[in-house]
């Protein structure tokens, strides 16, 4: 990249002989130019569809040096060590740099020997790294996970809305905004706090077809995690968020019992605990992280091949978001919420308990409710996610557990009524498991201590057990007409909703309990995706892989940033037998085939 800061170059060149790719992908070519033309840019494409390449290109090829703002330092730390195996003067700063590579960097950018900065919020607006970059030339700033501008986003920094001064420091520096998820709300929020009103904004499809979306109802959750884990992670990575620090490392030792590697990742870990994990899980090894939600921004691990919830979250935003991190190499990969009825109830009643503003709290109670929806559909899950961000699918996506075996469902209005009448009749003192007891006329102590089966609703239910109960009531939370009425469990009547299904006065189609179906689906059409490597073939990928992380462990880096699995794929199958053969493979750039081109070729032959 010699000369790159004083000599403008063409966006396609730059492309093909630094990333390796013949042609840019969907929006991409029209956000280019239009950064190119000096235009700002808001840009939402999903998790893996190569959002970064869009201000990546135009900062390398418009004069002077580009600017990208991150909130993690893990996510600069991986965009930086990608760039430099490209041949690109990139660089990070922040607050986990050694005395030595801090003084470095600041050499550098006075300088002015770096192509890209990736640096957070808070430090860009410190004086003295302002005062450094005014007296540079800057090709564009980049705002990284730009929903974390919005108050409305799931994901809210306070200093990311300190960005809306950059318009008063650098008036003549386009600016490119980027997120991976925000609904219509959010984006508008983010141009607004950002003075971008005249962004040209470009919206990709949300539609990985890539992803097999599941539901399951809570019924033996270890053993609904480890049968999605066995079933479906192979040899990659697997996450499963859950809702707290303490739950993350419960499960993580459980699943270490159960002969996974497993490790919990949370806000209370150290810094160097942190980072120790992300090296290990970026290392390529088969490996499960038991995270929270600090978990999962910029991790950009391709291989993770199944990614389970097990409590609800709170929004689709975030759930589509931490479910993109599946897949991202492009292969088949599975996705499974665990939800429950009480866990439900519960979202719902501490969200009537915040103290945020009225207007706040409507916002997130609905995308509270389009999550709860999202779990009780019998329609298609990705429709109904997709239309969350204002993208109407025309069909059913053929890729998710509702498209491959609809869920029978039965006319649940006597079903209902019973269980409506025995909150009602109880006081609407009681959780599920008393409720089923009573009925089921099951004689256990509360019912016993409280006189319950004193109740005209005791024993109606007689001719079912305590999980088809236990579905109704959970359906019945999830369509608003049961809340949650104490801090404890105890579940009550929304009045308006609950009335006219008391008195039989609309239908309540029910979905019949299906926790378990059988994916054999699932697994031919990862199979029609793409033809499987030959016995050779195979053989040679295994070949290439091993070189690829003897060479990453010696650079210390992940060995996806060497080349990703896909390309290594695409390398052992075609076998080319020259270094012009193998730099048309797609992803391998100039400075990779210069760097690995001739050990690629020796490992191929020697293989």
């Amino acid at each position: 990249m010699e000369g790159r800061l004083t000599t403008a170059a063409e966006p396609l060149d730059i492309l093909q002989k630094i990333f390796g790719f013949s042609s840019f992908r969907g929006l991409q070519e029209e956000a280019v130019s239009a950064v190119m033309r000096g235009e700002d840019a808001l840009v939402l494409m999903p998790t893996g569809g190569g959002k970064s390449l869009c201000y990546q290109v135009p900062a390398l090829c418009r004069f002077g040096m580009g600017v990208v703002i991150s909130p993690l330092i893990a996510l600069m730390d991986d965009q930086v060590a990608g760039l430099k195996q490209l041949g690109v003067k990139a660089a990070a700063l922040h607050s986990e740099l050694e005395a030595d590579e801090r003084v470095r960097l600041w050499e550098q950018l006075r300088s002015n020997q770096l192509d890209l900065l990736y640096v957070s919020p808070e430090r860009l607006l410190t004086p003295s790294l302002l005062d450094v970059l005014k007296s540079r030339q800057l090709s564009l700033i980049a705002i990284d996970e730009a929903h974390c501008v919005s108050a409305w986003g799931h994901e809210f920094r306070p200093e990311y809305r300190e960005l809306a001064t950059i318009k008063k420091h650098f008036p003549e520096v386009p600016r490119i905004a980027l997120t991976a998820t925000a609904d219509t709300r959010t984006r508008d929020d983010v141009l607004s706090v950002l003075h971008m009103e005249k962004a040209r904004v470009f919206v990709a499809s949300f539609h990985r077809t890539n992803l097999f979306l599941q539901a399951q109802p809570k019924l033996s959750e270890t053993r609904q995690v480890i049968d999605a884990l066995e079933r479906h992670m192979g040899q990659g990575a697997a996450i499963v968020y859950c809702g707290s620090r303490r739950r993350t490392e419960r499960v993580a030792a459980l699943l270490r019992e159960k002969g996974f590697t497993a490790l919990a990742f949370h806000a209370g870990l150290s810094p160097i605990e942190k980072r120790a994990l992300l090296l290990r899980f970026r290392s390529g090894e088969p490996i499960v992280v038991v995270a929270t939600i600090a978990f999962g921004m910029g991790i950009d691990r391709p291989d993770v091949r199944t990614v389970i919830h097990l409590d609800m979250p709170a929004s689709p935003e975030g759930y589509y978001q931490q479910i993109g991190r599946a897949g991202r190499d492009g292969e088949l990969s599975h996705t499974l919420l665990l939800y429950g009825g009480e866990a439900m109830a519960r979202a719902r009643y501490w969200l009537e308990q915040s103290q945020a503003p009225e207007s706040e709290k409507r916002v997130m109670q609905g995308r509270l409710e389009s999550m709860i929806a999202l779990t009780e559909t019998t329609g298609c899950r990705t429709q109904a996610i997709l239309a969350c961000f204002g993208e109407m699918l025309p069909s059913p996506c053929g890729h998710c557990d509702n498209c491959l075996h609809p869920p029978a469902t039965f006319d649940g209005k006597e079903a209902a009524q019973k269980v409506l009448s025995a909150v009602y009749r109880t006081g609407e003192r009681f959780g599920a498991p008393v409720l089923t007891a009573v009925l089921r006329g099951r004689m256990i102590e509360p019912v016993e201590r409280h006189a319950l089966h004193k109740l005209s609703v005791f024993g109606i239910g007689r001719d079912r057990g305590e999980s088809w109960w236990r579905m109704v009531i959970r359906q019945l939370i999830a369509r608003g007409a049961i809340r949650l009425s104490g801090e404890h469990g105890s579940l009550g009547l929304h009045r308006e909703t609950a009335r006219p299904l008391l008195r039989g006065e609309v239908p309540v189609p029910l979905m019949e309990d299906a926790s378990f179906k059988t994916l054999s689906a699932l697994n031919r059409a990862g199979e029609e995706k793409e033809s499987p490597l030959s016995e050779e073939e195979h053989d040679r990928f295994l070949a290439l892989k091993e070189w690829r992380l003897g060479e990453a462990r010696e650079q210390e880096i992940p060995p996806y940033v060497i080349f990703h699995d896909s390309v290594l794929r695409d390398v052992a199958r075609y076998t080319p037998k020259t270094i012009d053969a193998l730099g048309a493979i797609k992803g391998v750039g100039r400075s990779k085939l210069e760097r690995y081109g001739q050990i690629v070729l020796d490992v191929l032959k020697n293989s």
